[in-house]
């Protein structure tokens, strides 16, 4: 089986479907970050999920689409980002050649530009006690099964006076960088597809 992990520098899925057995490639406008350029195609992933695939799963940016930022979105309407956000995404959902496909963003704005997902899951329900609600919009795929149910860590009371999620707030990296670290899938999410989805 052929699989393209698209925009994904971190290859934390790429990595996992390997240790499977699965050929799998990451690919992303960034080089990777995990440690194997040899699986790694540094392109547009858009262009490449035009090739022969048997399943493509697509981790499209959320910077101009997730709900945490909507405070945002006016601005980033009257400049376009949005509106390219929003057409990435859909280019996803019209991968008629693929059977299986997975699209994954936070909680935002493509249940309504798009449909509801198929599937909203939790890094705790996989291991990482963590907070981070994840949506799946899938075709050819089975929703994730949850592998190890764990208590999420407790959420951090910030200046604002709101709270957030412990891994939203402790992060050393900086603007750009600081997106990037957090857009990374987590490690028990990451296993979980690779053995549920590069069995089929």
């Amino acid at each position: 089986m052929r699989v393209l992990v698209a925009c994904e520098e971190s290859q934390a899925v790429t990595s996992q479907l390997r240790r499977g057995g699965v050929e799998a490639y990451s690919c992303d406008l960034l080089p990777c970050s995990g440690n194997h350029p040899e699986w790694h195609i540094q392109a547009d992933a858009l262009e490449i999920a035009k090739m022969s695939w048997d399943m493509v799963l697509a981790f499209p940016p959320c910077t101009h689409l997730a709900a945490s930022g909507a405070r945002w979105f006016p601005e980033k309407q009257r400049d376009g980002r949005q509106q390219m956000g929003i057409g990435f995404f859909l280019a996803f959902t019209a991968l008629d050649h693929v059977p299986r496909v997975a699209i994954e963003n936070p909680v935002g704005i493509m249940s309504r530009f798009y449909r509801e997902p198929d599937q909203i899951i939790q890094p705790w329900q996989f291991g990482d006690p963590h907070e981070k609600k994840t949506c799946l919009w899938l075709k050819g795929l089975p929703p994730l099964v949850p592998t190890k149910v764990v208590e999420p860590n407790p959420r951090v009371l910030c200046r604002d006076g709101k709270t957030y999620p412990d891994w939203h707030v402790h992060s050393s990296a900086k603007g750009h960088a600081r997106s990037v670290e957090r857009s990374k899938t987590f490690p028990g999410i990451a296993k979980a597809m690779a053995e549920q989805w590069g069995r089929l």
